[in-house]
């Protein structure tokens, strides 16, 4: 049997481990069962996990989700902007919403929405749970203190999260060590006033950093608070504290979440939501200060921002900005905060029926000059201590076909431009097609850019792409991207070339049954053994997975994973990932939940599989399965009382046969790795 096939657990470490899966499905058959917090969500979360960079944080969409879900979008008055809240749909579908609304009047069902082009019945049926239709806008009146404390919905968070064996970091080292604790705590408050004001504070502490003393003296490492008013007078959004931007195509401007290529091939169309107040726990891409979005002329906008604030950095010297937010070690805490940063700039926003433009300019300044290092790869990399960018953008709908571009100059440095465009071919097919050209010395820290890259700058590429959609039984996605880099790249010593492809389809035999398969191929280019020439990579994913519901409520979900890995002419590698999912969902029980069960096996981190895992609320993220082992995680959800709720999620790696799991100080002694996680929500 080959290695890539030959996958031997100890039977000590399965009897616990399928005890445990055993006790989970007896307790799904068993009347008092465990249920999923919210099966619409998660479906989507997953769904759209695809699109993120591998282990984003998906706190910030499951949070926006679950507001909708308590306040849906009524479609006969919403503005595009409330829309584009809606992450799961595309540019080009809102476009043609808002066109059949305009054409044919106000819908009297959401079911309506079966007669638009490019509304298939999956898209449909996750936008069910969070939109509405009314025949009349709902009154709203002038804010007022009686209404804050009367009419407002409080939420309360607190969590805890730890691993379980104690890591190498946490022993008393000579050298470098953890200087906190192991556990990991977050508080989180929020206060909604429907569309009107909105109020969030967030205190976090990452495992291994020091609590209510040395420099978190203040409890928690990482504090973040929003105020937001909506619809003041001219005033669109006032927003003091963190908050982040996102204009137009992401070249010029945006944080925060930002989706990619994947199977919602119409997705690669950014849909920009302006000024926002910041909730997520990334310590990284927000901003500090002050913004307002201010109501010049009917249709024109104008956003004003300013920001002050203190990032992570290696001052010795200065090329990079430390973006893990992790302050656990002596170097760690040298780099907190050791960056001024001061940023502010102007933003005009033309919108209009089937046309929404607009231009952007900002201007940041370092205390601290940037230097480009000896790298080759470094050479065209942004130094001195102030840089300005400036950007505009549009997107206008004709009929079925939606235009969208972005040009973006950065001083100094060069020109970044993309432009596409989408049409629904029939009702059940649509196509995307976008040029990008970023020059090798555009800058910008705060970029988001369609790439096959990691930043907007030093490539060039065609993406085009189709969707198919027949009824509710059949659908499939295409994609191909063809792309250069002029200049050198990390571990890249000159120009180079690549294409990815992928294809997905999916069957549904019938409404509760679904077949899918997706495979992925990339094509590129890296140093050989000697440096040059370079050598060829070529890195292949191949899905087929399932979800079945047996009934109202208990689904089953399964996933076969296979990567193949070469590069140049050494030996061909292999993985593989094999999982089953298990939830409940009674409508009436106070308890529920969901587990997994999952092997796997790669030869090398190059065949790293990442996959969707559910969590604890707001708490889901994407699972990295590297090795030989077994992971398996057990959620579940109680709910105390009508304002109270409990959540408890175990979940862990085993690797047979190794005396150690882990590196450096996150090394721990036997062949094991245990997390818990525990949760409450109050709501008042």
């Amino acid at each position: 049997m080959s290695r890539y096939t030959n996958l031997r657990f100890a039977p000590l470490l399965c009897r616990p481990l399928c005890g445990l899966l055993v006790g989970t499905f007896c307790c799904f058959c068993c009347p008092a069962a465990t249920a999923q917090e919210d099966a619409a969500i998660k479906d989507i979360s997953s769904h759209l996990a695809e699109s993120l960079p591998e282990e984003e944080d998906l706190s910030e969409l499951t949070e926006r989700l679950s507001f909708y879900k308590k306040n849906p979008v009524d479609l006969n008055h919403a503005k595009p902007e409330q829309l584009k809240e809606l992450v799961f749909l595309s540019a080009l579908q809102i476009s043609n919403l808002l066109r059949h609304i305009r054409a044919n009047g106000q819908m009297r069902d959401v079911l309506e929405l079966q007669g638009i082009d490019d509304f298939d019945a999956e898209t449909i049926r996750r936008l069910m749970p969070f939109v509405t239709v009314k025949q009349e806008a709902g009154y709203r009146s002038l804010l007022s203190l009686q209404q804050v404390l009367n009419n407002g919905n409080s939420e309360l968070m607190l969590r805890y999260g730890q691993v379980l064996k104690k890591q190498k970091g946490y022993e008393d080292l000579p050298g470098s060590r953890y200087l906190g604790s192991p556990q990991k705590l977050l508080l989180k408050y929020r206060y909604n006033l429907g569309d009107q004001a909105f109020f969030c504070f967030t205190g976090e502490k990452d495992a291994g950093e020091e609590f209510f003393r040395g420099r978190s003296r203040l409890g928690f490492d990482f504090l973040s608070a929003s105020l937001a008013l909506y619809k003041n007078g001219h005033f669109k959004k006032i927003v003091i504290g963190d908050y982040s931007l996102q204009f137009g195509q992401g070249l010029t401007l945006w944080t925060g979440s930002s989706f990619g290529k994947g199977a919602d091939v119409a997705g690669v169309a950014k849909k920009d939501n302006g000024l926002r107040s910041y909730t997520s726990t990334s310590e990284n891409a927000f901003f500090r200060g002050a913004g307002s979005t201010f109501s010049l002329l009917k249709n024109i906008d104008l956003t004003t921002f300013i920001s002050l604030r203190n990032l992570d950095a290696n001052l010795s010297p200065l090329s990079t900005i430390g973006a893990s937010g992790l302050h656990r070690t002596a170097s760690e805490i040298r780099n907190k905060g050791s960056l001024q940063q001061f940023l502010y700039g102007i933003a005009v926003e033309l919108r209009q029926s089937s046309l929404e433009a607009g231009m952007v300019a900002y201007h940041t300044a370092y205390d601290h000059p940037f230097v480009t290092g000896s790298q080759l790869y470094k050479q065209y990399a942004f130094e001195g201590e102030s840089l300005s960018n400036f950007g505009s953008w549009y997107n206008y709908s004709f009929k079925s076909i939606y235009l969208f571009g972005e040009a973006a100059k950065s001083s100094p440095g060069g020109l970044a431009v993309l432009q596409g465009a989408m049409t629904s071919i029939s009702r059940s097919l649509s196509a995307v097609i976008l040029y990008r050209n970023y020059g090798k010395d555009h800058h910008t820290f705060y970029s988001q850019g369609i790439a096959a890259g990691s930043a907007s700058s030093n490539e060039k590429g065609w993406y085009a792409g189709v969707h198919w959609g027949r009824g509710t039984r059949w659908d499939a996605s295409v994609y191909a991207d063809l792309f250069h880099f002029p200049w050198a790249k990390y571990r890249i010593d000159s120009a180079s070339n690549g294409t990815d492809l992928m294809g997905q389809l999916s069957y549904s035999p019938r409404k509760k049954l679904k077949l899918m398969l997706k495979a992925n191929l990339r094509l590129s280019q890296q140093n050989g053994i000697t440096g040059l020439p370079l050598a060829g990579v070529k890195k292949e994913n191949y899905r087929l997975g399932s979800s079945w519901e047996l009934n109202r409520k208990i689904k089953l979900e399964n996933r076969l994973e296979i990567t193949r890995y070469q590069k140049g002419k050494a030996p061909v590698t292999y993985g593989y990932l094999i999982y089953e999912d298990a939830s409940y969902s009674p409508m009436s029980s106070k308890i529920g939940g969901n587990a997994r069960l999952a092997f796997f096996n790669t030869e090398s981190y190059e065949n790293r599989i990442y996959a969707y895992e559910d969590d604890v609320l707001y708490g889901a993220g994407s699972g990295l399965y590297n090795g030989r082992g077994i992971r398996t995680f057990l959620n579940l959800n109680y709910k105390l009382s009508r304002r109270l709720k409990a959540w408890l999620r175990y979940a862990v790696y085993c690797y047979p046969g190794k005396e150690k799991t882990g590196t450096g100080l996150d090394e721990i002694e036997g062949s094991s790795k245990p997390e818990i996680k525990l949760q409450l929500r109050y709501q008042f």
